[in-house]
């Protein structure tokens, strides 16, 4: 590229110019992603057996592992219109700040009120769940991004939203669990007395912070003994990835209009749906040949799914009600610290997302927190955006790039995904700016016991 072609601070797409496709990756992967399976029986899950849990279309667009791109129905795209596209930002200031040769872009997703990128799939679950004739739905949040996003997404539709949130992020995060009751829904504490599985929880682990498995069992068997509801996911299952696409498919254009060519792109893992959704049009480029990048994804140490699990089928939740996942996992049983990236606190990894890592398509590091929240405070005094704890994953590790890139003097091109705003996140910032901020690592022996409660599967 000419030094002459000035890239602007932010690059934004035209209304017009925005995908009217998701991308399905798992089209070009010549390693699928293995099956989802009935725990009862161990065999591959049907269009029968998951349309009980699932909305019909959203069933069939899990299971679909041959079209390449589906349609975005019109009144997605018009909802997706109100906050789309999203701005793909140059970090000038960060690169300043750095005295890096580095060209530092990154993807910001927290431009609507549930300040994040889960709304690009909330609001696809709620439409095809409204076009069934559905009531309402049922799920989880961890940090409360997908729980805020689903219940903006129901209210529009107006659907009845029902939402099981992590104790821990619900005790520390009142005013995001209030975005949510004021959009109509309602939250509850996971794991709670008002389900089955969750006294069971309760029952084995008294006192319990809980966590993304504890929450999707509840969520899960709510969603069950209710007529007229599904169950929604924010994150992990191809049909997330598959809407999450919409940011990487922006990504690609918007670097395309200044014939800029990425060398690394970083997001932070958690269930892998923003990652999965970053990456998915750069990785389809990789299977097909087309092009090669350096693609990193960034978790916590203090649950370290993709660095430190094992690649094997696993329960989606704690309470094991649901189908069995092929995924880098800790174990179902694993509970999670309670730090601060809430939306990374989950005990696996997309299948999508754990496939293409086994595969060498991309790597996987971990970090603490007090280093990440490092990078959050540096990246906000000259970035002007207070990043979400997730987000501020991806930001250390982008960080750690273009410093190497200084120490080498090579001109690397770095892609990141800001995948949200951190606004409801404070008393995790107060904690870091009190200097009470903790790091925690588990030991193997901590990690033993999520690993023996693997089931069985050949």
């Amino acid at each position: 590229m000419s030094e002459e072609k000035k890239i602007p601070y932010k690059i934004y797409l035209e209304e017009s110019e925005m995908p009217t496709q998701w991308y399905n990756v798992r089209a070009d992967m010549k390693n699928k992603p293995a099956p989802l399976l009935n725990p009862a029986t161990k065999k591959p899950m049907s269009f029968d057996e998951l349309r009980a849990v699932f909305c019909d279309e959203l069933v069939r667009q899990e299971l679909d592992d041959t079209t390449a791109y589906f349609d975005i129905p019109a009144e997605i795209q018009d909802f997706y219109k109100m906050y789309r596209p999203s701005p793909l930002v140059r970090a000038y200031f960060l690169e300043k700040a750095l005295d890096t040769p580095a060209k530092i872009y990154y993807k910001f997703e927290g431009n609507n009120t549930s300040g994040s990128h889960k709304l690009n799939s909330a609001i696809a679950q709620a439409y095809y769940a409204k076009k069934q004739g559905l009531k309402g739905v049922t799920t989880e949040t961890g940090a409360g991004q997908w729980g805020t996003a689903l219940s903006m997404a129901c209210s529009y539709f107006d659907l009845d939203c029902r939402v099981y949130m992590v104790k821990v992020s619900y005790e520390q995060k009142p005013f995001r669990r209030e975005v949510m009751r004021t959009y109509g829904a309602s939250v509850t504490p996971s794991p709670s007395e008002t389900t089955k599985v969750g006294q069971k929880i309760l029952a084995e682990h008294p006192g319990t912070s809980g966590s993304l498995g504890c929450a999707i069992s509840e969520a899960v068997e709510a969603a069950t003994s209710m007529e007229g509801y599904r169950y929604v996911l924010g994150s992990v299952l191809n049909q997330v990835l598959l809407h999450q696409s919409i940011i990487g498919l922006e990504t690609k254009a918007a670097l395309k209009k200044y014939d800029i060519q990425p060398d690394i792109i970083i997001g932070c893992a958690g269930g892998g749906s923003n990652l999965g959704g970053l990456i998915s049009p750069f990785a389809g480029e990789m299977l097909r040949g087309e092009a090669n990048y350096r693609i990193i994804a960034v978790e916590p140490a203090s649950c370290p799914s993709l660095t430190r699990g094992r690649f094997a089928y696993d329960y989606c939740d704690t309470g094991m009600i649901c189908p069995l996942a092929k995924m880098y996992t800790l174990g179902s049983g694993f509970i999670p610290s309670s730090n601060h990236a809430g939306g990374l606190r989950y005990h696996g990894m997309s299948s999508v997302v754990s496939q293409l890592y086994h595969d060498g398509l991309m790597e996987a590091v971990s970090v603490e927190q007090t280093q990440v929240f490092k990078a959050a405070e540096q990246f906000a005094r000259v970035e002007g955006t207070l990043p979400a704890p997730e987000s501020s994953h991806a930001i250390r590790v982008a960080i750690d790039e273009a410093l190497k890139c200084k120490e080498t003097g090579e001109e690397k091109t770095i892609v990141f995904g800001l995948t949200g705003t951190g606004y409801f996140d404070m008393v995790a910032y107060q904690k870091y700016n009190d200097g009470v901020m903790t790091d925690y690592i588990p030991t193997d022996a901590d990690l033993q016991p999520g690993f023996a409660s693997l089931p069985d599967v050949e």
